[in-house]
Parts: C-alpha cells; sequence; structure tokens
C-alpha cells in the first residue's frame, strides 16, 4: 500500500495562516512566519492528520498563485531554510509534505516575464509565454494571454521544451531540499495533457512513490486521473453534493454522486480510484457558514471520513470556523488562531484515525444499504474489514436496520451494536461500525480535554 492511501490531509493556505501581508514588496526580508507550522504540528499529529497540503508557498506577488520564482520560498513567509525546518518536523512527525505546483500559468513579476516586459518581442524568453504583437490592458506593447481573463496571471507555453525543463528542474529541486512527498497542480483541467504525462514521468522517477493530485472541477476526472498521468483529483461533484443534500434534505443527492462514482454496478467510474474529497477549501465558503444547520456539522464530516476518497481538513474548520466567500478570498484565508479542543474537533480526530486505521474505510469498496431524504446508510468492505455508517440527518429520532449480522463496534462512541436488528439514531446523529474491536489512541485524552472546556 502506497502511503497516500489511507492519508488525511490537513491542508494549508500559507499566506493568510501566517498572515502576511497583502503585497510582496520584493525588498523585505524573511520573515520567517512558516515556521509557526512547527508550532501545530503536535497538534495535527494527535488529532489523526498524517499529510499536510501547503497552498502556495514559492515567492509571489500577492495571492501566491501569480508566482515570481519557483526556487524560493515567499520572502512573506520566511527563507528555504525555514520551510526545510518545517518539512523536516513534519516528516519526524510521520506527517508527509505536500505542496502546490502552479504550473498553468505565473505572475507578472516572474523573472522571465520580467524580461519580456523590458525586451518586448525580442526577448529570449518571448516563447515561454503565448505572446503575439498587439498591447494588454497594462499596456505592455505586446499582447499575452492569460488564466480565464485574469492578466495579473500570465499564461506559460507548456509546448516549449524549455518552460518544461525549468518546471522539473524546479521540481527536482524541491524533492532534494525539502523531500516533498507529492504535488497538487492548480488548474490541472487546464494543462496540456501530454505536459501531464512528462510530469508524471519524471516525478515518479524521482520518488515511486511521489503523489501527483489536480484540481478539477466537471467532466469525466479519468480524463486526468489515469495510469500514465495524476493518481487523483479534487471530487468537486461529491463537494457540492454533500452540502447541497443535508441543506435541502435530500440524501439522495449525494448518495447518487457516490453510487455514480464508486457502486459496484459496471458503469460506475471511479471504482478502486481515490479521490480527494473536501467540504471546503480556500476557494469556497468554509462548511460551517454554508450550511442551513449547524447541527450538520457532525454528519457532513462523519460523510467525509468515511465515504471512498482521500479526506482533507481545511486549517481552522475543525474548530467550526466560519468564512464568506462573497466577502472576499481574504475572509476564508485568516490567520491560524490556537483555540481549545470542542466536540466537533474530538468527532474529527476520532474520524481521522479511523479513517487511517480501517482497512475497509480507506481502501473498502462501497455499497448502498439505506437512503431516505434525511437518512443515509452505506458499507464498504475489504479483505474482511468491513464498515457501516449510518447518517440520520433529521431533527427526531430514526430507527433503520440494515441487516448485517453481527457484533461491530462504533468508533465515535466505542459501543458494540448486534447490527443484525434495529439501530435508532438520535436527532442529527452518525455512527460509523466496523467488524471488531478498534482503539483509537490518545481518545481519552481528547475526550479530557473537551470534557475540561464543558461548563459544570
Amino acid at each position: 500500500m502506497q502511503w497516500f492511501e489511507n492519508s488525511v490531509f490537513y491542508h494549508i493556505y500559507p499566506l493568510g495562516y501566517c498572515g502576511a501581508k497583502k503585497e510582496n514588496d520584493f525588498a523585505s526580508k524573511p520573515t520567517g512566519d512558516i515556521k509557526k507550522v512547527i508550532n501545530q504540528l503536535g497538534d495535527i499529529k494527535a488529532m489523526g492528520f498524517n499529510a499536510i497540503y501547503f497552498g502556495p508557498v514559492f515567492e509571489s506577488t500577492r495571492h501566491g498563485y501569480d508566482t515570481a520564482d519557483y526556487t524560493k520560498i515567499d520572502r512573506r513567509l520566511g527563507t528555504n531554510a525555514d520551510f526545510k525546518a518545517v518539512c523536516d518536523k513534519a516528516h519526524e512527525n510521520g506527517i508527509r509534505i505536500v505542496v502546490d505546483g502552479v504550473f498553468n500559468h505565473v505572475g507578472r513579476n516572474f523573472w522571465a516575464f520580467e524580461d519580456v516586459r523590458k525586451n518586448k518581442l525580442s526577448s529570449r524568453y518571448r516563447d515561454w509565454f503565448c505572446i503575439r504583437e498587439g498591447d494588454s490592458c497594462y499596456g505592455d506593447g505586446f499582447f499575452y494571454e492569460g488564466w480565464e481573463g485574469h492578466y495579473e496571471l500570465v499564461k506559460l507555453n507548456l509546448h516549449n521544451p524549455e518552460v518544461k525543463e525549468h518546471i522539473k528542474s524546479c521540481i527536482t529541486g524541491w524533492v532534494n531540499e525539502f523531500s516533498i512527498d507529492g504535488i497538487r497542480l492548480d488548474v490541472a483541467y487546464c494543462l496540456d495533457l501530454q505536459f501531464l504525462k512528462e510530469l508524471r514521468g519524471h516525478c515518479k522517477w524521482l520518488k515511486n512513490d511521489f503523489w501527483l493530485m489536480g484540481e478539477t472541477l466537471h467532466g469525466d476526472y479519468n480524463k486526468w486521473m489515469n495510469d500514465e498521468m495524476l493518481d487523483s483529483v479534487t471530487n468537486y461533484e461529491c463537494y457540492k453534493g454533500i452540502y447541497s443534500s443535508f441543506n435541502s434534505m435530500n440524501m439522495f443527492e449525494i448518495s447518487y454522486s457516490i453510487n455514480r462514482q464508486f457502486g459496484s454496478e459496471h458503469w460506475c467510474i471511479y471504482r478502486g480510484k481515490r479521490l480527494y474529497t473536501f467540504v471546503d477549501n480556500h476557494d469556497v465558503s468554509r462548511i460551517a457558514t454554508i450550511l442551513s444547520r449547524k447541527e450538520h456539522l457532525f454528519g457532513v464530516y462523519t460523510l467525509l471520513f468515511t465515504m471512498p476518497g482521500i479526506p482533507s481538513v481545511y486549517y481552522m474548520s475543525e474548530f467550526g470556523e466560519e468564512g464568506d466567500k462573497a466577502s472576499g478570498d481574504d475572509a476564508l484565508r485568516l490567520p491560524y488562531e490556537k483555540r481549545q479542543p470542542t466536540a466537533l474537533t474530538q468527532h474529527i480526530s476520532r474520524l481521522a484515525k479511523a479513517h487511517s486505521g480501517v482497512r475497509a474505510l480507506h481502501s473498502g469498496d462501497y455499497r448502498q444499504l439505506v437512503v431516505t431524504n434525511k437518512q443515509y446508510a452505506f458499507a464498504r468492505s475489504c479483505e474482511g474489514s468491513d464498515a457501516v455508517i449510518m447518517i440520520n440527518a433529521d431533527d427526531c429520532d430514526y430507527t433503520m436496520n440494515v441487516g448485517r449480522g453481527g457484533v461491530y463496534t462504533d468508533v465515535l462512541t466505542g459501543e458494540k451494536c448486534d447490527l443484525s436488528g434495529n439501530i435508532t439514531l438520535r436527532p442529527f446523529e452518525s455512527r460509523v461500525f466496523v467488524n471488531g474491536d478498534f482503539v483509537i489512541s490518545a481518545l481519552d485524552e481528547v475526550s479530557a480535554q473537551v470534557k475540561a472546556e464543558e461548563p459544570m
């Protein structure tokens, strides 16, 4: 089994996490703020996360996706040595590191594009970009393609061998310097497919267990996720289906998507593959804001960690942090603040540890058992490991019978139940049953911390 198959990701947007200045003046001394992550590594590990996905960390103009230099850590975050210290400490704690690879476009301050701005069409680097005669909205004296009409993001020419070699050499540098374990490819749906094939070959040559995950939105994910290209892609179909099903009280929506993707029928399209699953990130409203009822947070996270896929939690969402996309990206990318454990963090911690520790939850097949407008139950099995998941999204009790014989243990409570009979779920309750005993390390410690915060 490769490391990412039972991984649970903690997603950090570094510039927001560290409270970095909004604009890079390219003159200030490095701040070293990225080393703040080291102080949180103990909490990240204790909650059950075994991988961190860092959003953009390399030198950029503003938000990280407008890269100026792929070889340097953004000075607003610190130095290369600072980030290496973070990666080294994470690896010491058994935590894998994945970074953003923004290869479709760069910022206007990217060193090669600055040469084009200076020397116009006679620049030695003009063919690194999609440039022709005309003018830009910045009055550059030449026209260039931007990403989806955003001209602060300059499209790279990924058909140019020099560009591809530069990207490959930078990735080699990331592996050698930081020992990264994988890359999340920004806007992978825009990237040339031949480039993805070449990138896979290079990365797997560097590390045979190197993980490549791409940002995709709609369409057939197999176009990008296959044995010649990416190992995984973002599951935006189910992202929408999860919150929408709870808000509209229509569990048929998400059950249809999961069954279409991973069910046992011959037409299911991603069976056996591991998509990257999430309920919020740096680009969308936080789940605690988008849900109509906060009581559904527990059921939402139960579904995230038990459905097929590689689950990811966006930093501070484990505390129920809110953030509305309508208020701008900065509302989603707040500075990290350490907080006391809550019932939600305890819930997520137990789910994270169960996902990594129970083979059925990270590698099992999928079989739908019960679906109503307000209830959902399914089973997952793998080589003798079995799990049954039950979710009640209603505000009143619901009794279901899933017809599974034998005694199972609920990883959320430790209770043992014979699933051949009726099981009653309380309002907004979810249960995750696994066959045999399953002991979650540090569970008592997390529970004790939560109880210490509860009023007497």
